[in-house]
């Protein structure tokens, strides 16, 4: 009989661990604070992943005793670990109505979580450091207040490390898999289509994107060659054009790694000004 999570403490320090169905995510978080825009055009677009953010919650098999994300919004040197007890939002977004600058989500940090982190990531011989001052950034706080608007299961964000090596992230993800046997839910914030000046060329069929998409959906399936795929994925067809910089495809690398060679499905599939994006699901 599985054990349901119906509880949580403003830490998360005192939860015990129960058992639960080990899950990992990546999702696509949109573009700036889209969800919460004035009604209108810039805010319809999203509306189908909007929809799907919203019944995220509810889809979940348990509630989790925590949650690690990881953004696309966030490198640094080595890994590091926001192990602050209460993040403020970090509006690092520019150009929007002033009112998206006071959206606030005020979830609470789990220092427990964050130790576990660097313990799970010192264990596999990955040096990472620690920042208690960082506020939530938009890959975080807005999905998530769409997700999770309570804000009342603990947090805790790991940043990318900076080079943004494929198999550096997939290391960092197999590191902490033992997290998701835990309670914790692993959830990569990134965008599997991420170019700005392609977003801007209107709303007809994008071969190369769609090509791009395709074959994520299709790696991420395949547990077999997934892992070899992703080392090479600049080879894949229509890579370069969907992710000019790939700091929002590495969050889906440590999904992956973390999901220890257990099939993915994918769990959104859609369009924004007509280009593809898929949000996927381990476990």
């Amino acid at each position: 009989m599985d054990i349901i999570i119906t509880s949580s403490l403003p830490q998360g320090d005192c939860l015990p661990y129960l058992p639960w169905h080990a899950t990992d995510l990546f999702i696509n978080p949109g573009g700036g604070p889209c969800f919460f825009l004035e009604p209108g055009p810039m805010r319809s677009i999203w509306r189908e992943l909007e929809d799907y953010l919203r019944g995220f919650a509810g889809a979940l098999p348990e509630r989790p005793r925590a949650i690690l994300v990881i953004s696309g919004h966030w490198a640094a040197a080595q890994p590091t670990v926001n192990i602050g007890a209460a993040p403020p939002q970090l509006y690092d977004y520019g150009g929007f109505p002033d009112y998206t600058y006071r959206l606030q989500w005020p979830a609470p940090g789990s220092p427990r979580l964050a130790a576990e982190v660097r313990e799970r990531l010192a264990a596999a011989g990955i040096a990472s450091a620690s920042d208690d001052q960082r506020g939530w950034d938009h890959g975080v706080f807005v999905p998530f207040k769409v997700m999770f608007p309570q804000a009342d299961i603990p947090v805790v964000q790991l940043s990318l490390q900076q080079g943004l090596d494929p198999a550096t992230h997939l290391a960092i993800g197999r590191a902490l898999t033992s997290l998701r046997r835990d309670g914790a839910l692993i959830i990569g914030s990134g965008q599997t289509y991420h170019n700005m000046c392609g977003f801007g060329g209107g709303q007809g069929p994008d071969p190369a994107a769609e090509a791009f998409d395709a074959w994520l959906r299709e790696t991420m399936v395949d547990p077999s060659r997934r892992d070899e795929a992703l080392f090479a994925w600049e080879q894949a067809p229509g890579a370069r054009g969907a992710q000019p910089h790939e700091d929002h495809l590495l969050p889906l690398m440590v999904a992956a790694g973390a999901a220890s060679g257990e099939p993915g499905q994918v769990a959104f599939y859609g369009h924004v000004l007509g280009k593809p994006i898929s949000g996927f699901r381990f476990g």
